[in-house]
């Protein structure tokens, strides 16, 4: 794992549409719910079984509620030996810090004619 990266950089990415995988390990129910735009569902406990998924990625960001078990899944990214040239981060502050300051979409809302909701989304 890289490191860390803010809840700001990581919106600075989104908005430039940046080659970036974030990956939000929450349950698909969750994520249906609410998650960041453009970000895709790999759920923690099938990480392991879909990390060759990872394997030509150039920058992975991984997201969670609070910011502490997607360093868990940073470090298994990271130490994979098809994604060792990808610099693997791990959102600081969680979905919680994210949404409150830049709001979250949801699958039932279509990017095109909604907004994102600054609320908690928990």
């Amino acid at each position: 794992m890289d490191g860390e990266i803010s809840t700001d950089a990581v919106q600075e990415l989104v908005e430039a549409d940046a080659d970036v995988r974030i990956v939000d390990i929450r349950d698909e129910r969750s994520f249906e719910h609410s998650h960041i735009p453009g970000s895709e569902n790999v759920p923690f406990h099938e990480l392991s079984s879909r990390i060759e998924e990872f394997e030509d990625a150039e920058r992975v960001v991984t997201v969670c509620p609070h910011g502490k078990a997607s360093v868990q899944a940073a470090n298994l990214i990271g130490s994979y030996e098809g994604s060792a040239d990808a610099t693997v981060e791990s959102m600081k502050g969680g979905l919680e810090e994210y949404g409150l300051k830049y709001g979250l979409v949801s699958e039932s809302s279509s990017s095109e004619d909604s907004t994102a909701s600054t609320e908690s989304p928990f």
